[in-house]
């Protein structure tokens, strides 16, 4: 490859990674309700600022609905007032035709900087996964307890531009609902139900009335 061949392919990549990064004009992508029809996304009891994450029962006013991608169950209210210690961003899979991000969540000893400076966070894959060298800052059980990674599912184009906004490092207010999600094709995700467990499924799904960062 000549050169000038090669700077011309390194523009063309560099294009393409920023257009596809959080920083680019592009739109973040929602799932639109199904056959034209409106969503409601009424906002659940919020949690007060620094607190743990609040999750609630689910009204009897709120049913299923459906999206374009397919059936979302809500199954408890939460909301979550912490500090962005990641964000990922995912255009492939099925998963991502409902949530196009995932937000890593801190709150109690795990928003701080003298602990956060001992530990190595990355999300991959849609799980989140963080190391320390040597002896952790907190307690392990204590880690757990007080982080989460969230995929979001933005209820509409205003959230789905709030998200977009949504740096690491942030303080960022989450409100919405855990849900189920299922297609017709035999999909089924399911929200974490506990701030507690860790491993495969810990995650929590969220479909997101409000964010706010700070």
């Amino acid at each position: 490859m000549s050169p000038r061949a090669w700077v011309v392919c390194c523009l063309i990549l560099s294009t393409i990674g920023w257009w596809y990064s959080p920083v680019s004009p592009r739109p973040l992508h929602f799932p639109e309700p199904a056959n034209g029809a409106s969503v409601d996304c009424p906002l659940p009891p919020r949690v007060v600022d620094g607190a743990e994450p609040l999750q609630t029962a689910v009204p009897a006013t709120l049913r299923p609905f459906q999206l374009e991608p397919g059936a979302v169950t809500p199954l408890a209210g939460f909301s979550i007032d912490g500090r962005v210690l990641s964000r990922r961003d995912y255009r492939m899979g099925r998963e991502a035709e409902f949530s196009p991000t995932d937000l890593a969540i801190g709150w109690g000893r795990m928003r701080e900087d003298t602990v956060l400076s001992q530990l190595d966070i990355t999300q991959e894959v849609r799980f989140l996964t963080y190391r320390y060298f040597g002896k952790p800052p907190i307690p392990v059980d204590e880690m757990q307890r007080s982080v989460g990674n969230l995929h979001i599912i933005p209820a509409n184009a205003e959230v789905a531009r709030a998200l977009k906004r949504v740096r690491k490092d942030q303080r960022v207010r989450v409100d919405g609902w855990l849900v189920r999600v299922e297609t017709d094709e035999g999909m089924r995700w399911d929200s974490s139900m506990s701030r507690t467990d860790s491993g495969k499924g810990a995650c929590e799904l969220v479909y997101a009335c409000s964010i706010q960062a700070y």
